[in-house]
């Protein structure tokens, strides 16, 4: 990441990320941070979500990483499936913190039509990060969702769904996951020169 400016573009979930989500501290946080916003969080469209996603990668040329949480993490597995090829490659990695589930029992109607959940490879590298205890997710589903994208996996502890009510305003720890993820960019950048 030393020779190009990366931009970060956070992808919230459903009903968005208030002003005391993590998402937000970290765009606040991280330089050239741009949220990817939703015509309607309340409601959402698949085709909506990822047309918005798409628009906001190929707003500008510069390298991206993606910082997703609950369904916006859905929403980058199905935007992968659909994406041209030049925006592919402007992303970088993308970093998928709690993953919704939307083929659960329990989901909500209002985001069911992001399922079935994609199970194919991400032609990125990608570091999900999930809880032991999230109503959202179980911990062996976030496993299967990261082996079918060819993602790096962490479990934490007892962190719900890794969200305000969980008690993850700020998130400092989370940086660990971009960083390992930023660092397993640049051993590809370097492999690939």
């Amino acid at each position: 990441m030393q020779n190009e400016s990366i931009r970060y573009l956070i992808v919230p979930g459903w009903q968005g990320s208030a002003d005391d989500h993590w998402q937000t501290h970290w765009q606040n946080s991280l330089p050239n941070s741009v949220r990817v916003e939703q015509a309607d969080w309340l409601k959402p469209r698949r085709e909506d979500w990822i047309g918005e996603l798409q628009r906001a990668i190929a707003s500008e040329s510069t390298p991206v990483i993606l910082i997703a949480h609950s369904l916006g993490c859905v929403a980058v597995a199905h935007w992968a499936q659909l994406a041209p090829l030049d925006s592919l490659r402007q992303v970088r990695g993308a970093l998928l913190v709690a993953p919704a589930d939307v083929e659960r029992p329990n989901c909500p109607p209002a985001i069911r039509n992001f399922s079935p959940i994609p199970e194919h490879l991400l032609p990125f590298p990608t570091q999900v990060v999930s809880s032991d205890n999230d109503s959202a997710v179980s911990a062996l589903r976030a496993m299967e969702m990261a082996r079918n994208w060819g993602a790096e996996i962490g479990i934490l502890s007892g962190a719900g769904h890794i969200n305000v009510k969980s008690g993850h305003q700020r998130w400092e720890q989370g940086f660990a996951y971009l960083y390992r993820l930023q660092g397993r960019i640049e051993q590809l950048t370097r492999r690939r020169a």
